[in-house]
């Protein structure tokens, strides 16, 4: 299985508009530090099968694939519906013509209503020529595993505090995004995982994403041989995080490449 991190920043990604000379805040990031530049938050998960799983088509999707070379996807699960996790998402009509067919999205209930709502375009089957993208919804729930392909995913409970979002584990792999608590039987689940890729925020405490510390503490209690960062703001500059965490922590970066087995 491959992952790649097509993006680990913010809502409002790495550098925001703005900024003393007009070219990015970049906070206490070192603008020369290349992975420091991150676009929103995003996932490819490609089984060894071949099969491409996307994860959240955030607004920077469009660069994202390009950036991947990737033109064909098989099926999105979409975390939650905050704005920086499904912007993208009129961008699938293109991989839409590039495989000819629907594509199925998954998420919870509540997520799948709220796309239907803003997007309904986007679900009313097929049109000659996908001018705009044709998704299959289907609505899933915590504790439930899906088949992608030769992969089984099973779906993580998480509380982001201002609404439930969703992870996903899948065998040896798992990628949580958007939580500040944690549920313990999303914990249990996630017992055992090698590799994680968990979003984390900022240096201290905030009201709605974990924090270092927090991710620390809960990759310590799941005992994940590795854990990757994403979703992180300004105030975490990638040299300096990376020269600082310990216990198998290390920052992510736009387009990290993640080799796991099983």
């Amino acid at each position: 299985m491959r992952i790649r991190l097509l993006g680990t920043g913010p809502s409002n990604g790495v550098p925001l508009i703005g900024g003393p000379d007009g070219a990015g805040d970049w906070g206490v990031c070192d603008p020369a530090n290349p992975r420091n530049r991150r676009t929103r938050t995003s996932a490819l998960v490609t089984g060894p099968d071949g099969f491409r799983l996307l994860i959240d088509p955030g607004p920077d999707l469009r660069q994202q694939l390009l950036a991947a070379r990737i033109g064909k996807l098989d099926a999105v699960f979409v975390t939650h519906a905050h704005a920086d996790h499904i912007m993208g998402l009129d961008e699938l009509r293109q991989v839409n013509r590039e495989t000819g067919r629907e594509l199925p999205l998954y998420g919870a209930p509540e997520t799948v209503e709220n796309l239907r709502d803003r997007f309904g375009y986007a679900f009313l089957g097929p049109t000659p020529g996908f001018f705009r993208p044709a998704l299959h919804a289907v609505a899933v729930e915590a504790g439930e595993i899906i088949p992608f392909g030769a992969m089984q995913a099973l779906v993580l409970d998480q509380d982001h505090k201002v609404m439930r979002t969703l992870g996903l584990r899948i065998g040896s792999f798992a990628y949580c995004t958007d939580v500040v608590r944690m549920p313990q039987e999303s914990l249990e689940a996630l017992r055992g995982v090698d590799t994680w890729v968990v979003g984390c925020f900022s240096p201290r405490p905030h009201p709605v994403h974990a924090h270092v510390a927090l991710a620390a503490e809960w990759a310590a209690e799941i005992g994940a041989r590795r854990t990757i960062l994403t979703h992180m703001g300004n105030s975490l500059d990638e040299a300096a995080l990376r020269a600082s965490l310990t216990g198998g922590l290390e920052p992510g970066f736009d387009g990290l490449g993640i080799d796991v087995e099983g």
